[in-house]
């Protein structure tokens, strides 16, 4: 596995293909690493506590959306279960003009990025077309078009090298959109322009019902080095290692050194939306083995044994995060209904004729209901 000129001091170990980073065991023991723990060392109890808070907030209102869609309040929803720390971890190391491009799971970063309760139903509900404004949290809105939003990543890194900031994009997608050509060609791009985005791939195991590998003969990082683009494996059940590595490829891309690819080896524990049925084509055992990775349960072992997860704080994360889920079960069932042509609102700028000649057609064929009644 290709690890080159991606740590503060420019040099990495060469680590054996298949190994990942990993800071916190399974069974929550910490692991020293050399070149990795000065970049987490202000990480204290207290900002342990709150990546656990985050991953435990981000799993209730999960389980919550998974419930909403069940009871018919929601169209669909995709489960994020078991990938919480691939997304707190990477989350919570940006800044705030940093920007995002996700796919649509990544309910768990737009949490850390500010999204507020209901700003994550809309879309689910049918309600708009947008749950929140891009500008206001610094990501843009999900792309359910696999792949796509890496173009849209790395197109915006390249606009903040010319308006000379050092602002970082980053795209998220999963294991299966690395066999797509948007993907490859972003990759391309960014080698090529030495753009400052981070390519974050979670690699949960599933392309929908279609296993890793099917499309991966070795691990998904290795890619990265036939675009001359150093990459990083991660254990993405692990919250602080996936932090470290993230911060790893922050600073390379704002000190001007181009993208870096980070894979991050987690596990979808649920459904690949609320439509699937996994049970036809995952194996128990499979899902029994990484369910003693949890990475809630492993930050929970860790802090529990030196003390700092007290029976006291863990009754405030609960309570917060039982909040979080009922403001957001709140906000699906107040969202208003919206006007039929409203649709036609926001698609460009200025009206076209075609789009008004649509509008026009819609709104006689609505008429027609009217005048039966």
């Amino acid at each position: 596995m290709l690890r080159t000129d991606v740590s503060p001091g420019r040099a990495l170990p060469t680590h054996q293909q298949a190994e990942a980073l990993q800071l916190v065991t399974p069974d929550g023991v910490r692991r020293d690493d050399p070149v990795y723990d000065p970049v987490v060392a202000d990480v204290d109890d207290e900002k342990l506590l709150a990546l656990y808070e985050d991953m435990v907030v981000v799993r209730r209102f999960d389980t919550e959306a998974v419930a909403l869609q069940r009871q018919g309040q929601l169209g669909l929803w995709p489960p994020l279960l078991g990938q919480e720390a691939a997304q707190i971890g990477s989350a919570r190391a940006l800044r705030s003009d940093d920007f995002v491009f996700s796919s649509y799971r990544e309910n768990g970063v737009a949490y850390c990025r500010g999204a507020q309760p209901t700003d994550l139903m809309r879309v689910w509900r049918g309600t708009a077309l947008a749950g929140w404004d891009p500008r206001a949290i610094g990501m843009a809105t999900p792309q359910v078009m696999i792949g796509s939003q890496t173009l849209h990543a790395t197109g915006y890194a390249l606009g903040c090298v010319k308006d000379g900031v050092d602002s970082v994009a980053v795209a998220y997608f999963g294991d299966g959109a690395t066999s797509k050509g948007d993907v490859h060609e972003a990759m391309v791009f960014a080698a090529t322009f030495a753009a400052p985005v981070i390519s974050f791939c979670q690699n949960n195991q599933w392309a929908i019902s279609e296993p890793v590998g099917l499309q991966a003969q070795r691990p998904i990082v290795d890619r990265a080095a036939g675009y001359g683009i150093p990459g990083i494996r991660v254990d993405g059940n692990d919250v602080l290692a996936v932090l470290a590595a993230m911060r790893v490829a922050l600073d390379r891309a704002r000190r001007g050194d181009g993208p870096t690819f980070i894979e991050a080896v987690t596990y979808r524990m649920g459904p690949h939306t609320t439509s699937d049925d996994p049970t036809r084509y995952v194996d128990p055992s499979d899902k029994a083995e990484w369910s003693a990775k949890d990475p809630i349960a492993r930050i929970e072992r860790l802090l529990t044994a030196r003390g700092a997860l007290t029976d006291e704080r863990a009754a405030e994360i609960t309570a917060k995060a039982d909040t979080f889920a009922a403001q957001m079960r709140e906000g699906c069932y107040g969202l208003p209904t919206p006007e039929p042509l409203s649709v036609f609102e926001d698609v460009f700028v200025e009206p076209t004729p075609e789009l008004e000649r649509q509008r026009s057609q819609y709104a006689a064929y609505l008429a027609m209901f009217d005048e039966e009644a």
